[in-house]
């Protein structure tokens, strides 16, 4: 049941050549190194994994190969569309390569809560009993879900077993959520994990987040879960400049790139267009972030 996961989720970039055809090969680098520091679990094909810039076809052939190196850690697959017929389509694909689940945000235009209902109400019954995570990002999907219509779509829909929590502010919808929830689902955050040892204190169930440094959203997680509050919070600030730095859109998404190239994560940092190139300014800015990084990790030993 997805409603019980709890840990650091990462949201997995998608891996392009030189001349911005998917890697497959370079999907298997990135899935070890990001279990190599502690991910419990992964999403693909989400807003920062460029998943709306795929075909069907790359969609697919992506979400079978993190699938396949995953080493069983469950992968859930965002599958938001426009259309519910494409939406449909991409889940039965999901789920046929051995998915955990999908994730879902609604579609743009809704603007009351009855058309909400009313779209969910369609989706399910397209897809049918499939596990969801209910992507509140309204900065992406341009729709703003208020805290009873979250908890109304949770009641009325059972599929929904989590809930990603990025809208801004955070930390007070989180706690309203938990306090006023009926069925229990799992809450997890994004927003490039700006907040999240906040977040934590709040009662989330970990990251769904994607950073250049995944041992960061692990690390915290397992401090702060152990009871180490304030180790959570002096690991987080070591590696806050860089969440920051990271946290500028798909330029953010195209430095966190570039910094897993650095790391072998991954052999190119290539986004596909339509998206941001670095300039030389960039890279003496991420040179100068790295070189900061290290010097606070030393302290902290």
């Amino acid at each position: 049941m997805l409603s019980d996961i709890k840990g650091s989720f990462i949201i997995a970039q998608t891996p392009f050549d030189d001349r911005g055809a998917v890697d497959l090969e370079s999907i298997d680098s990135l899935t070890d190194f990001y279990l190599g520091h502690g991910a419990d679990g992964f999403v693909v094909l989400g807003v920062s994994g460029e998943g709306g810039k795929l075909t069907p076809e790359e969609a697919q052939a992506v979400t079978a190969r993190f699938i396949a190196r995953a080493g069983g850690k469950p992968v859930i697959v965002g599958v938001s569309s426009p259309g519910t017929a494409q939406l449909a389509l991409l889940t039965k694909q999901a789920m046929d390569a051995g998915a955990a689940g999908v994730m879902i945000a609604p579609a743009g235009g809704l603007r009351t809560e009855e058309e909400l209902f009313g779209y969910f109400s369609t989706v399910f019954g397209m897809i049918g009993d499939v596990p969801t995570v209910l992507q509140d990002f309204p900065g992406a999907s341009g729709v703003w879900m208020s805290v009873p219509s979250i908890l109304r779509l949770v009641e009325a829909f059972p599929q929904i077993q989590v809930v990603k929590e990025e809208d801004l502010p955070s930390l007070e919808k989180i706690s309203a959520l938990r306090a006023r929830q009926g069925r229990r689902v799992a809450i997890l955050t994004g927003n490039n994990a700006l907040y999240l040892p906040y977040e934590m204190g709040r009662g989330i169930d970990g990251p769904m987040a994607g950073f250049s440094h995944p041992e960061m959203l692990s690390g915290v997680y397992r401090l702060y879960t152990s009871g180490d509050v304030e180790g959570a919070h002096r690991l987080f600030d070591a590696y806050l400049p860089l969440v920051n730095y990271e946290a500028q859109g798909f330029w953010g998404v195209a430095a966190r790139k570039e910094v897993m190239r650095r790391r072998g994560a991954i052999r190119h940092a290539t986004m596909r267009m339509p998206g941001p190139k670095l300039s030389p300014a960039h890279m003496g800015e991420l040179d100068l972030l790295l070189r900061n990084l290290e010097r606070a990790l030393e302290r902290l030993g």
